[in-house]
């Protein structure tokens, strides 16, 4: 049995060993203590627990005054209503994507990502998706709702420059099927993929040597 296998069940879903050993791996309760004049957000990262496991990720639309066109992962700033930041990610994937936060299992938080320029401190949640539910993205801010798998995403990491009206931007890239993950997301995402191949390779369909 190769190790893509091993992480799969004869139903065609991932083994729950395979994410029990990420669970481990992720901050349960984060204790966030952020430098000053800094803002809160909370993401998640939607894994869809299937065979090949795939991560969600949304497309901004072209209409908004920050980050337009950007692939992003669903997830905003913090509200005061919110109990944490971990309900900050669930409240904004049901409002961008129409997916009830019920319907996520939180395994846990990655490392924060520090948004220098605009002042944000991203905690990224890793939530599993027990089955692809129905996307309603929400008008006027996500154009399109996009979907690839761990081991394609993995394949397509490469570091890059990229020049922005504030500069020369150099870090991990993702260029999926004409669309270009970089910036914190890709920061969260090769965060996510390093731990990945470390505590369940089985997802990705590789070993750590």
């Amino acid at each position: 049995m190769n190790t893509a296998d091993a992480a799969t069940t004869g139903s065609g879903r991932s083994s729950p060993r395979a994410w029990d050993a990420l669970r481990s791996a992720l901050d349960r309760d984060p204790e966030i203590v952020p430098p000053p004049d800094t803002l809160l957000a909370g993401v998640l990262l939607p894994v869809l627990g299937t065979r090949r496991p795939s991560l969600v990720f949304t497309k901004r639309s072209e209409e908004l005054s920050r980050h337009r066109g950007e692939i992003s992962f669903p997830g905003g700033l913090r509200h005061a209503e919110d109990a944490s930041l971990r309900e900050t990610a669930l409240r904004e994937t049901e409002e961008e994507l129409g997916v009830p936060r019920e319907a996520v299992e939180v395994l846990g938080a990655l490392e924060p990502v520090h948004t220098f320029v605009s002042g944000i401190l991203i905690v990224p949640y890793v939530g599993v998706l027990a089955a692809r539910p129905e996307f309603l993205p929400s008008p006027g801010e996500i154009d399109e709702v996009l979907e690839y798998d761990l081991a394609s995403l993995l394949a397509a990491e490469a570091e890059q420059s990229y020049h922005t009206e504030l500069g020369t931007w150099t870090g991990h890239a993702y260029e999926m099927d004409g669309h270009v993950i970089w910036g914190a997301t890709a920061r969260i995402l090769h965060g996510f993929l390093v731990t990945v191949r470390r505590t369940a390779p089985g997802l990705v369909g590789t070993r750590v040597r």
